[in-house]
């Protein structure tokens, strides 16, 4: 008998010890202060390591911590981030409305991407804020953290395979938004199919902490670490 609990006593060590501080140095090594270090360090990343994948340079299996989330401002003078924009985007996201007309009437124009990914009514799926009101799943979200702070069930759905025929002109590029309380704190954690770094990243963060600071003003809440996670995180060649 003693031997047995020695041998699960050793299974338990190579389990959670050996692994786990493994698991710890990678998340120490994938942690950033804020969007811009994490923008800087993924272009960077992905210019030295990424590999040659179709007209971009990718990374697969992405992710990393944002402990600031609300320091979402991208400083990087060659990006040149447009924070005017990024608020534009959210506010048509608040809106829900998935016309890409409501864009223009914020931003006072619509950007050529999205005119290419609207259908011909000038709808589309991505559309983030459209997709989560689907359901009223933001209400779903803060019902179950209301009831059971320690609930695996806050999260909101964005791309549905089962819906893959609306998909013809624009494919929504994140699956989900999960949100967890730890210690009075909202942490979120965004997994997507596909996220390109120089446009899609630094706009998306900005929509995800707007999301979190929304979610946790509700529930009166501090804001907690954000968890991006990407498939494929890439860059375009265009951009190299």
């Amino acid at each position: 008998m003693e031997k047995q609990i020695d041998r699960r006593v050793c299974i338990a060590n190579t389990l959670y010890g050996i692994r786990s501080m493994n698991i710890i140095n990678i998340i120490m090594k994938n942690s950033y202060h804020n969007a811009n270090e994490a923008y800087e360090a993924l272009l960077n990343e992905v210019v030295i390591h990424g590999v040659d994948f179709d007209n971009t340079k990718a990374l697969f299996n992405c992710g990393f911590y944002i402990l600031d989330p609300q320091d979402n401002y991208i400083s990087n003078k060659q990006r040149n981030w447009s924070l005017k924009y990024a608020e534009a985007e959210w506010q048509w996201y608040l809106s829900g409305d998935p016309n890409i007309n409501k864009l223009g009437e914020l931003y006072g124009k619509i950007p050529p991407i999205w005119k290419r990914m609207a259908d011909e009514h000038g709808n589309v799926n991505s559309n983030y804020g459209y997709q989560w009101k689907r359901k009223a799943q933001i209400d779903y979200v803060c019902a179950k953290l209301k009831t059971n702070k320690k609930t695996r069930h806050a999260a909101i759905s964005i791309y549905d395979g089962k819906e893959y025929d609306k998909y013809k002109t624009d494919t929504p590029c994140t699956y989900a938004i999960q949100f967890t309380i730890i210690g009075n704190q909202l942490c979120m954690s965004v997994y997507m199919r596909s996220n390109d770094i120089w446009y899609g990243f630094c706009n998306d963060q900005y929509q995800f902490s707007s999301l979190q600071k929304m979610i946790a003003e509700r529930l009166n809440l501090q804001i907690g670490w954000y968890y991006h996670h990407a498939h494929n995180m890439h860059l375009y060649n265009d951009k190299l």
